[in-house]
């Protein structure tokens, strides 16, 4: 089985930073692609940001030139880099992967538990 495991998540001013982990651990061949997803209170979970085995990324607009995904493979852990965070960034955010579990096998989506970020002065 694969499992994600998100932590970095806290209490923080608005203006400061945070970064998100997310460790993917279990048996697999490949990170495919992995994003993060936010979830704000009475909301719908929405797309954040996103990348993929190629490289490619993307993002939502509120997060473009505030927030970096990015993946290191050797760790297997994804990573969401916050900086100037605002209060409407309050909210839960899930890690999901994108994972191929044997090689030429089709992929399979996984997500984590979720971590809570509050932006409040």
């Amino acid at each position: 089985q694969v499992q994600l495991v998100e932590s970095g998540g806290g209490l923080v001013q608005p203006g400061e930073s945070l970064r998100l982990s997310c460790v993917v651990s279990g048996n697999f061949y490949i990170i495919a692609g992995s994003a993060w997803y936010r979830q704000a209170p009475g909301q719908q979970r929405e797309l954040f940001a996103a990348d993929t085995s190629g490289g490619a990324t993307n993002y939502a607009d509120s997060a473009k030139g505030r927030f970096r995904i990015s993946r290191d493979n050797a760790k297997n852990t994804i990573y969401l880099q916050m900086n100037s965070l605002k209060p409407e960034d309050t909210a839960i955010y899930y890690c999901n992967a994108v994972v191929r579990r044997y090689a030429g096998r089709p992929t399979n989506s996984y997500w984590g538990q979720g971590t809570q970020v509050t932006v409040s002065p």
